[in-house]
């Protein structure tokens, strides 16, 4: 890396264009200046200020849509290959809405594995969020906890009201919890997920697993027959969690997937999955796609909608003409927008979300027939230019850069310092200290070549005496 004095070099221009589809309440780069120039519609070109910048430190831009009183849809399609895809965001509302934000009625199933592979630190860090858990219900929810390691058991028959005495039981339940036997999450599932539902009720399952299971496909599968109206959030405890089994079940269970690495951690985390949990935007969301193709648009599921998390949906049309319906239930009430795929943001790459989407799924339907998938993979990978597991892109260049005869020469590319370094600190050749650094290596080195030299006239007076 170039010294300072030298001069900064590998200077470069960024020419961002950006439409969120919304109009925009915040624009902003917090590392560099920025000319943002406002163009037709919601349309942004966002240059740097200086034209040029060394390139020392991450470019990074910051925007947030300007939201009303109720959540917007908006929806980007691109034409490729006689096709058209077609992006959907929905966008929730402000987060201090109280009419958007109205208190559903939830209930809270706590899954907690105590089995003998959480004993040690993963059983602390699992009751601690256990009893962040508990602490953060209203008397409006129900609840219940279930453990489970050789065996299933829950603390009520069923969930229950949230007062001072079911709350003060299930906190001493809690306390009691010890890490013994095997991990059956099969039946653990099961129970959690009791296939119920009902459209008035917002049912969440909060899983706390180091997730130490084998049998991943048959707990795939229950996930899929028994959830039922339920949303299925997992939270990987511990130092190594099976995070693949916890993420694909969150996916499942139209939930998300939390890892808590150490106990430090627990209160930061829970609290920002809990804070998303009290406050579901719209739930039940429904979309209606003009000319959709059937069993093309992902998720298949759509998720709820929370505030300060937008929802993305993908999908495959073969028509651009009608209207996009999205509707949902919010609070008590009913929530819809409609909105014309004539007056709609036509945007490249919407082609290739689509198609991640798609690959996704067929990867995990490979299971039941992975011939049929690695056929259907490699199809799609192929259409859109994809890198999958069945697929890569290799690119060759076959410019001549050199003679054939000439000697190979490689060197070092000289970079600028990152930004806030400095070269001395990093680079210097004797520590800037208040010791005696130079003189104590000096000295060393005298005692090393005297060290050297009776050892040499010790090996000559061996060899006379011989």
């Amino acid at each position: 890396m170039l010294h300072p004095s030298k001069g900064l070099i590998n200077p470069v221009s960024i020419n961002v264009e950006l439409d969120a589809g919304f109009p925009l309440a915040k624009l902003d780069s917090p590392y560099h200046k920025t000319s943002n120039e406002k163009q037709d519609g919601n349309r942004y070109l966002i240059k740097l200020a200086d034209g040029e910048t060394p390139a020392n430190r991450d470019f990074e831009l910051v925007w947030k849509p300007e939201i009303g009183s109720a959540p917007k849809a908006a929806v980007f399609t691109e034409t490729k290959q006689d096709k058209t895809y077609a992006l959907v965001m929905v966008m929730p509302p402000e987060a201090n809405n109280d009419a958007a934000l109205r208190p559903m009625t939830r209930e809270v199933i706590y899954v907690m594995d105590t089995s003998g592979s959480m004993s040690g630190t993963s059983i602390e860090q699992a009751r601690a969020a256990l009893a962040m858990g508990l602490t953060r219900l209203t008397p409006q929810d129900r609840f219940n906890v279930i453990q489970f390691n050789s065996n299933t058991s829950q603390l009520y028959p069923q969930a229950v009201p949230v007062n001072a005495r079911t709350l003060q039981e299930a906190k001493q339940y809690v306390s009691y919890l010890q890490a013994q036997g095997g991990t059956e999450m099969a039946d653990a599932l099961k129970v959690a997920l009791n296939d119920s539902d009902n459209p008035k009720l917002l049912r969440q399952v909060i899983f706390m697993t180091d997730g130490s299971v084998g049998n991943e496909d048959e707990l795939f599968t229950i996930i899929r027959n028994k959830l039922g109206d339920s949303r299925l959030f997992t939270v990987g405890i511990g130092s190594a969690p099976n995070s693949f089994f916890m993420t694909k079940a969150a996916e499942f269970g139209h939930g998300t997937f939390t890892y808590i690495g150490k106990i430090e951690e627990v209160g930061e985390k829970m609290e920002a999955l809990f804070q998303k949990l009290e406050n579901p935007v719209l739930t039940h969301i429904n979309v209606i796609l003009p000319g959709a193709v059937e069993g093309e648009m992902w998720p298949k599921r759509v998720p709820d909608l929370y505030a300060g998390e937008p929802v993305m949906l993908s999908a495959a049309l073969n028509s651009t003409q009608g209207e996009i319906i999205v509707s949902g239930n919010m609070g008590a009430g009913k929530w819809q927008s409609t909105v014309s795929l004539a007056t709609n943001k036509i945007e490249s790459g919407v082609g290739v979300l689509w198609a991640h989407k798609k690959i996704g799924a067929l990867m995990d339907g490979a299971r039941d027939n992975p011939d049929k998938a690695k056929s259907a993979v490699i199809k799609v990978a192929l259409d859109h230019h994809l890198v999958s597991k069945y697929t890569s892109l290799v690119a060759v260049d076959v410019t001549p850069a050199r003679p054939t005869d000439a000697t190979l020469k490689t060197s070092a590319a000289s970079t600028n310092l990152p930004e806030g370094w400095n070269h001395e600190a990093v680079f210097g050749q004797l520590p800037k200290t208040a010791t005696a650094a130079e003189l104590n290596l000096l000295v060393g080195l005298m005692l090393m070549l005297l060290a050297a030299g009776f050892a040499f006239r010790a090996k000559r007076g061996a060899n006379s005496v011989l």
